[in-house]
């Protein structure tokens, strides 16, 4: 019976509880956050400016995948796998794999060509500069008004 009863004053208090109210009337809760938003990153947000400058240059290919590694990986793993046996047959799969690997990533590293890009030079309306490299300019030239957004320029 006593169970009971601490059970019933605890359900009255959680309730009561509920219904409390943070403020008066006519006066504002108080706010548990900042009521300013953090800056967007830099890789996110957008800028404007007008263009600089406009040169050609070489950019590298798209070397960072890491296909060649990975296939590389799993074919010298199988090959690794048909030698020997036991534990002997586990070193020579491991082996396999990371050699496999280094071999893949080095292909790949070799068949990649570079790319001509143009590298654009906006100089902002807050005064500063950015450099930003694309494969193509479409129709902007030097002297236009453009907006930098997600690392790339566009007319504006």
């Amino acid at each position: 019976m006593k169970g009971t009863h601490a059970a019933a004053a605890l359900a009255v208090v959680i309730l009561a509880a509920g219904c409390a109210s943070p403020g008066y009337y006519g006066t504002p809760a108080p706010q548990a956050y900042p009521q300013t938003r953090p800056a967007p990153s830099p890789s996110y947000s957008s800028s404007y400016g007008i263009i600089d400058s406009i040169q050609m240059a070489q950019a590298n290919g798209n070397s960072g995948m890491g296909a060649g590694a990975v296939v590389g990986g799993v074919v010298g793993g199988l090959l690794g796998n048909q030698v020997g046996g036991g534990s002997g047959r586990t070193v020579a799969t491991v082996a396999g794999a990371i050699g496999g690997a280094m071999v893949g990533d080095q292909v790949e590293r070799n068949n990649t060509q570079p790319r001509n890009a143009y590298q654009i030079r906006v100089r902002l309306d807050n005064g500063s500069y950015r450099t930003i490299m694309q494969d193509s300019i479409a129709d902007l030239r030097v002297g236009s008004r453009v907006r930098i957004e997600n690392e790339r320029v566009y007319r504006y």
